[in-house]
């Protein structure tokens, strides 16, 4: 049996769930899919995916770079657009045991992606494939999908002092 979990909320933490989750089932000898969605792919768990993971497929479904709601534009929804059409390739393929998205959540809150598009992506998951979304502002519709939704929450982050993200730790 196979489910569809959400991490979200405004806390730190979400990617890195879905990378644990990751390493965890390429110990058990599961393949897995891994597509970014909001990045450019120059991120350290970009880089390891690709180098020393084989069980992984890895893809990045970039932006731009970090973009704010309200200073997205065509290239961005493009960019999104394809992403969720070669993710639903993936998907389709069957040869993934688990399929992962990360930051769709984001895209979805932008405006990139139509939410009609990501709920029939969520339909049309194979039974046996666990799909995970991430990102914050996870759309309601998706939450009622779930069958698991984590909602991290910030209690306090060293950003509001004026820490950027840290290679490594953030990126």
């Amino acid at each position: 049996m196979s489910y569809i979990q959400v991490y979200t909320g405004n806390g730190k933490g979400k990617t890195t769930a879905a990378l644990g989750l990751c390493l965890r089932a390429v110990g058990a000898g599961k393949r897995i899919f891994f597509g970014q969605f909001m990045k450019d792919g120059d991120y350290c768990e970009s880089r390891v995916l690709a180098e020393r993971f084989p069980e992984v497929t890895y893809a990045t479904y970039g932006a731009r770079g970090f973009i704010r709601k309200g200073t997205e534009n065509t290239t961005d929804t493009e960019l999104a657009l394809a992403g969720l059409a070669a993710a639903r390739e993936e998907l389709a393929s069957g040869k993934y045991d688990i399929v992962i998205l990360d930051e769709l959540n984001v895209a979805l809150f932008m405006d990139l992606l139509p939410l009609n598009d990501v709920l029939a992506l969520l339909d049309a998951r194979p039974t046996h494939t666990e799909l995970i979304l991430t990102g914050r502002y996870a759309h309601q519709a998706i939450v009622d999908r779930a069958d698991l939704v984590s909602e991290i929450g910030e209690v306090k982050h060293y950003y509001t002092k004026g820490v950027n993200a840290r290679t490594g730790i953030e990126m």
